[in-house]
């Protein structure tokens, strides 16, 4: 099976300009591709994450990525899939989530003797004259058109800024770009970035003729719709010192039974037939494939090492023994009022209650809260510091979410 096959037996294929072109380019070796990464944050996440396999599977099918590093659309900001103009950055801040960015991709895309490029857009962005660029590149944009892609619909009720406005121009603007500069003939990207890909394919043909393609995959939803990658503490990172790889695996081995088999599908390296076979496994065998999957993707993100480590701590705390590679939350004076910390503010600080209303829900109404060994059912317990032994106890939410508190 060639790769273009193998994705979409993966389900990993939303929409393509021209399948046929598409397949012979990604079949024999030929696809110049990129996908852009905006820095937003000093990480990649969980939705960077299926980008990274990507690139990864068609690098190794003799494929050249481009890793286009957003440091001049990050000025701006996607409004994609966004109900809110999204905080904006300066360079400083930027540069340093750029710089976090180089190391993580390296983990995944072979980036030595040109077998890949990193790119970074501000070396063309920042420096462009304002009228000239109105000229040269505004002048083919249809404003009637941009209205209706998908990209503005949410953020049009709620007022849509002109700065955000121009982020589809910039971004077809980097594809006709990395087009003339480097021979990219295709761009990759998530689902929702349809319009603005688009975009790209027709500047490219208005501008020079040229001849280049886009192709989105689906995006990482779970069986209800809702985008995965988050918890209660936040967005599940890539970078161990945000989201330990303990936490990491937790995450996967977590996933719902109707999500499992589909994310191993869309994210492992696992042979698809071995894959075929599992799609029969029911009921306790599904706990198996969750196991797979988390295992898979740790080691992916953080190494054998770690993800062996990290599937040891989760059966070992399944069976009652030790806790040594839990998340630690460490605890300071400043936590503890009078000798002593309210259950529900532990359980904010720890990261398994987002407000007090969902940890003292958690307690009251799920009854799904201990503290070591012991079960808590009043919200307004209070914890003494000098009870702790030794400074260290396990503080749980439900089987599955566990905080190591320690006393510092």
């Amino acid at each position: 099976m060639q790769i273009y096959e193998e994705l979409k037996a993966r389900g990993l294929i939303a929409q393509v300009t021209d399948e046929e072109r598409i397949r012979e380019l990604v079949n024999t070796g030929k696809a110049v591709f990129y996908i852009g990464f905006d820095p937003t944050a000093d990480s990649l996440h969980v939705g960077h994450f299926m980008a990274l396999c990507l690139m990864k599977r068609l690098q190794m099918a003799g494929n050249r990525p481009i890793a286009l590093l957003g440091g001049g659309t990050g000025m701006i900001g996607d409004p994609s899939g966004k109900t809110d103009m999204r905080k904006m950055l300066t360079r400083e801040q930027i540069q340093h989530n750029i710089d976090a960015f180089k190391v993580q991709m390296s983990r995944f895309i072979d980036f030595s003797d040109g077998k890949a490029l990193m790119v970074n857009n501000a070396d063309w962005l920042l420096g462009l004259n304002y009228v000239d660029f109105l000229r040269e590149v505004g002048a083919h944009f249809n404003v009637n058109v941009m209205l209706r892609a998908e990209c503005y619909k949410q953020r049009m009720e709620k007022g849509l800024s002109f700065l955000e406005f121009n982020y589809m121009i910039m971004q077809a603007y980097d594809f006709y770009r990395l087009y003339t500069d480097y021979g990219c003939n295709l761009q990759f990207g998530g689902d929702d970035q349809w319009s603005n890909m688009l975009a790209g394919t027709e500047l490219i043909r208005k501008k020079i003729g040229g001849e280049a393609d886009a192709m989105t995959q689906v995006l990482l939803l779970n069986s209800e719709g809702k985008k995965m990658g988050k918890t209660v503490s936040g967005a599940v990172w890539l970078d161990p010192e945000k989201t330990t790889p303990y936490e990491f695996y937790q995450y996967w081995r977590n996933v719902a039974d109707t999500d499992v088999l589909r994310c191993i599908r869309l994210l492992t390296f696992l042979p698809l037939e071995e894959i075929d076979e599992m799609d029969k496994w029911q009921g306790s065998e599904l706990n198996r494939a969750k196991e797979i999957l988390a295992y898979e993707l740790t080691k992916l993100v953080h190494g054998e090492e770690e993800a062996a480590k990290a599937e040891a701590a989760a059966k070992a705390l399944f069976a009652g023994g030790p806790a040594a590679e839990i998340p630690t939350v460490v605890l300071h004076d400043e936590d503890f009022e009078d000798g002593a910390a309210g259950i529900i503010s532990l359980l904010v600080k720890a990261g398994l209650a987002s407000s007090n209303s969902e940890a003292r829900r958690a307690i009251t109404k799920d009854g799904s809260v201990k503290i070591g060994d012991r079960r808590v059912s009043d919200p307004f317990e209070k914890i003494l510091k000098d009870a702790i032994a030794g400074g260290e106890i396990i503080l749980s939410k439900g089987k599955k979410l566990h905080k190591k508190l320690h006393i510092e």
